[in-house]
């Protein structure tokens, strides 16, 4: 899914005409984020219904106006006033540190332009970056001692190999795949299931801010929002499409790790499983589907997970999917 905005013009040479031209590209790109903004904020909005809506129009603005003019969709709102409020919470964002970017601006995540749940807004912490070559590990809270082991061994391959390891900050499997590629000197990802401000689970704080500080939090949810059942199935579309793969280390039935294996299939991402895993139902209706690779040992997870990059090396433009790979 791509969104084609107008071109930015770059101002050369004391040109003032084109100067001029570059500061209202830029001014009608921030009312565009202040439109969008004003509208999600809206009580009872479909935030994948204006997604889409602004995508066919291409005008944030005028998607605004249409609302609130054809049936009062945002009775006795003010299109001014809604636009002034929008414009003053993302500067208040920025003020707190806080990295805002919505689908309509270029450093949107190229890979998740390429699923379903593109989500319309980020808020981010850390440093961005490509990761083009991104893989994540994710598994249950309640990790047993081998699958603490197996986390920390994928995670630590693909640290050592500049490979950026994408989990979601959960406790179990996802804190011991952060933990251990940051012990790597690794870049880590951690795609949360509440807004940026908060911290969950409260254990983990520090080994957030440390993502934040070496690497990157993302989530797609306002700052301030509390965690819900529905964030973290959510949190899993974005984290699988955030990656070009995604290693299952443990999940039984009732986990977010096992949605996110459907949710990488439908993405076409691959998916790596221990075979430890086909004790559940699940695992082995998934085990027979294209773009899954369930694997005997650690040492051949981690032989699966080096073919893996290499496709990613070898990929000729930036990896969003391996196409075909996986059909669900």
């Amino acid at each position: 899914m791509e969104f084609r905005r107008r071109s930015r013009c770059c101002a050369s040479g004391g040109d003032v005409g084109t100067a001029a031209h570059r500061i209202g590209a830029v001014r009608n790109q921030a009312e565009q984020r202040a439109a969008l903004v004003a509208m999600l904020r809206q009580p009872g909005a479909r935030w994948s219904e204006i997604t889409d809506e602004v995508l066919d129009s291409g005008d944030a603005i005028e998607v605004l106006r249409c609302r609130l003019g054809e049936g009062g969709l945002f009775p006795v709102a003010d299109a001014g006033a809604m636009l002034d409020d929008a414009a003053q919470l993302i500067a208040q964002w920025s003020t707190d540190g806080i990295c805002f970017r919505t689908f309509l601006d270029d450093d949107y995540p190229a890979q998740l332009r390429d699923i379903r749940e593109m989500p319309p807004v980020l808020f981010s912490r850390g440093t961005d970056a490509p990761d083009e070559r991104a893989i994540a590990v994710v598994g249950t809270r309640r990790a047993s001692e081998r699958g603490i082991r197996i986390a920390e061994a994928v995670a630590t391959d693909l640290a050592h190999r500049e490979v950026t390891v994408v989990s979601g900050l959960a406790a179990g499997i996802d804190t011991a795949a952060h933990t251990a590629a940051l012990r790597a000197g690794g870049r880590t990802v951690a795609v949360i299931g509440t807004g940026i401000q908060r911290y969950y689970p409260a254990q983990n704080r520090e080994l957030q801010d440390e993502i934040a500080a070496k690497g990157l939090v993302l989530s797609q949810f306002w700052p301030d929002a509390a965690p819900t059942r529905q964030s973290f199935p959510m949190r899993n579309a974005v984290m699988s499409g955030y990656s070009a793969a995604t290693v299952v280390v443990e999940a039984p039935w009732r986990s977010g790790a096992r949605i996110q294996a459907r949710l990488a299939l439908q993405h076409g991402r691959p998916v790596v499983m221990p075979k430890e895993l086909l004790e559940h139902d699940w695992a082995q209706e998934f085990a027979t589907r294209p773009g899954v690779r369930v694997v005997g040992d650690l040492a051949e997870l981690l032989d699966v997970v080096e073919e893996l990059i290499a496709m990613m090396s070898g990929a000729l433009v930036p990896l969003t999917g391996i196409p075909g790979l996986a059909d669900a």
